[in-house]
């Protein structure tokens, strides 16, 4: 298949960018991208227009700098500066390090490995660079267009130079574009085939630490975790040391941790990344009020950041802040459409009585789910969810059972099919499931309230009464929809008396050092592309300040 070098996503602009004399530059026609300020007038360069200069200024630059060494005395020449590293070069480095780049620079990189690839087709590295990139940009834009375009570009990697001839990191492509397309069995497959080949090769841990906890698989994943953070150091270790104790409901640990990690970040797109997470442990806590200031912190980096402005909206509806936390859902999803943030919109509006916005927030939804599956994308797990509470419990059902027995045994995965089962007037057959959810994710609100109401329906009232606390005392606001039923549940069941045996007290977290999280059992039956591969922040972190043009229409190969 001949897979030619696609159009490049928009750059971000700058206040600082030059005026315009191409005639074929035009506006954006979305928002500005990360910590962008609007677009200046007349609009700025273009990415096509940018790459071209900036290919004649680095041969202009690279004859200067050549003769500067000719002729400069040492003296001079110790005294120089080093230069400033371009975006090529500051993804590059981002990414060998295992950190997040910022869009601007994963834009450059498309851009400038397009353009490579385009006259040197026999560059393996580099097809897996692009294809990598790919990845990121849709990931991180909610665009799964992009992953058409990534399994090409990686694909072709792999026919100028098989795996097995040294190309791992077009495999460790692969995994990462099976991660974010929910393929987590594939993923773990290409994962394994690199750690098997290259043990000490650190990027193949983070696309195997996300397989594995897709599977929930937490034994296999924090074992990868340890064996991450023995080969790489720095923020990237810290965050997934942070998300490993997250999911074992080790919240000191884990504040600890991210904290350190916030506190080393020197990166724009580290620093912003690191907040985003306090702001998240903030909010699993039940304390509000930080969690706005930890997301209020990491837009400050990143003033655009999509999951810190739906983060934000989420603890600002809790506030009782209404109208503030609409702003933040707009404009996170006018930056990234994402069908989680449209669902909890459509939840926020359903709790407020705007019944005709909630309907076409989830008419939205529907049909953004409908685009991502036509891409590859396997989002039964949100469409079960969704089907569960605001659709059809039974394709609910049906949904999360074919996800199950995909292997996708992870905490969510069980909540979410109990859930189903329990609407679906199944509450027996729901109670394994809820029961694991609860056991293994983390101590969450939200699946302690879904097993208090299974057991209530089965007549179980004290262990009812005992999760439902449970959920509320983790997280009084934890949803503008469950949070009332699971009080108003409680009422009607009444308090746990004082000094009742059954009453459980909240578990203690574990104490450092403490085993990795075991496995769930089955409830029933350049720096140049010498990595050639961008490696993805902790799942759920990483974000995008803006949405990359849609793919050009005639370019060979896009979608």
């Amino acid at each position: 298949m001949d897979v030619m070098p696609q159009q490049p996503p928009e750059s971000p602009q700058s206040d600082h960018a030059p005026p315009s004399s191409d005639p074929y530059d035009c506006p954006p026609q979305t928002s500005s991208l990360p910590g962008s300020e609007p677009p200046a007038e007349p609009p700025p360069v273009s990415l096509h227009t940018t790459l071209r200069r900036a290919a004649v200024g680095a041969v202009a630059a690279a004859v200067l700098v050549t003769g500067a060494v000719v002729s400069v005395p040492d003296e001079e020449k110790e005294a120089a500066p080093p230069p400033v590293p371009g975006p090529v070069m500051r993804a590059l480095t981002a990414t060998n390090a295992g950190a997040p780049a910022s869009l601007a620079d994963l834009t450059a990189l498309i851009g400038d490995r397009q353009s490579w690839v385009g006259t040197h087709p026999g560059d393996a590295r580099s097809w897996a660079v692009l294809g990598s990139a790919y990845v990121e940009w849709g990931r991180r834009s909610a665009d799964a267009a992009y992953y058409g375009r990534a399994e090409q570009a990686l694909r072709r990697s792999l026919d100028v130079q098989p795996g097995n001839r040294g190309n791992t990191a077009a495999w460790v492509g692969l995994a990462a574009l099976a991660n974010a397309r929910h393929d987590f069995v594939t993923a773990k497959k290409w994962g394994e085939k690199v750690r098997a080949r290259q043990p000490k090769d650190w990027t193949a841990y983070p696309v195997l630490i996300d397989a594995y906890n897709g599977l929930g698989q937490y034994t296999a994943a924090g074992r990868a975790v340890e064996k991450f953070t023995a080969l790489r150091s720095g923020v990237a270790a810290l965050s997934w040391t942070a998300q490993m104790y997250r999911i074992e409901g080790r919240r000191k640990d884990a504040l600890a941790i991210a904290q350190d990690a916030a506190n080393r970040a020197t990166t724009p797109a580290e620093k912003t990344d690191s907040l985003f997470r306090l702001g998240e442990l903030a909010w699993e806590r039940g304390e509000p009020e930080e969690a706005v200031a930890q997301y209020s912190a990491a837009l400050r980096a990143d003033r655009a950041h999509p999951p810190s402005l739906a983060g934000r909206a989420r603890v600002l509806a809790a506030l009782g802040r209404t109208d503030e936390a609409q702003r933040d859902y707009r404009a996170a999803l006018s930056r990234r459409s994402s069908p989680a943030y449209m669902l909890e919109l459509g939840e926020l509006y359903e709790s407020l009585g705007l019944d005709d916005d909630s309907r076409g927030q989830y008419t939205k939804l529907r049909r953004t789910l409908a685009q991502e599956s036509g891409h590859g994308v396997d989002e039964s797990l949100l469409l079960g969810r969704f089907e569960a509470d605001h659709g059809d419990a039974s394709r609910a059902v049906e949904l999360l059972r074919a996800e199950w027995d995909r292997q996708h045994h992870s905490a969510a995965a069980a909540d979410a099919l109990g859930w189903a089962l329990y609407r679906s007037g199944d509450s027996q057959s729901a109670l394994t499931y809820a029961q694991q959810a609860a056991d293994t994710g983390g101590g969450t609100a939200l699946y302690a309230y879904h097993l208090g109401m299974i057991e209530r329906s089965l007549g179980n009232h004290g262990p009812a009464r005992r999760h439902l606390e449970a959920a509320l005392r983790t997280n009084p606001h934890f949803s503008p929809l469950d949070a009332p039923s699971a009080q108003e549940a409680l009422d009607q069941l009444g308090r746990t008396p004082a000094g009742d045996p059954q009453e459980v007290p909240a578990a203690p977290e574990p104490t450092s050092p403490a085993a990795p999280p075991q496995q769930s059992p089955e409830p029933s039956r350049t720096p140049s592309a010498q990595q050639g591969v961008l490696m993805a922040a902790p799942a759920g972190t990483t974000g995008t300040t803006g949405a990359p043009a849609p793919p050009a229409s005639h370019a060979p190969g896009s979608r």
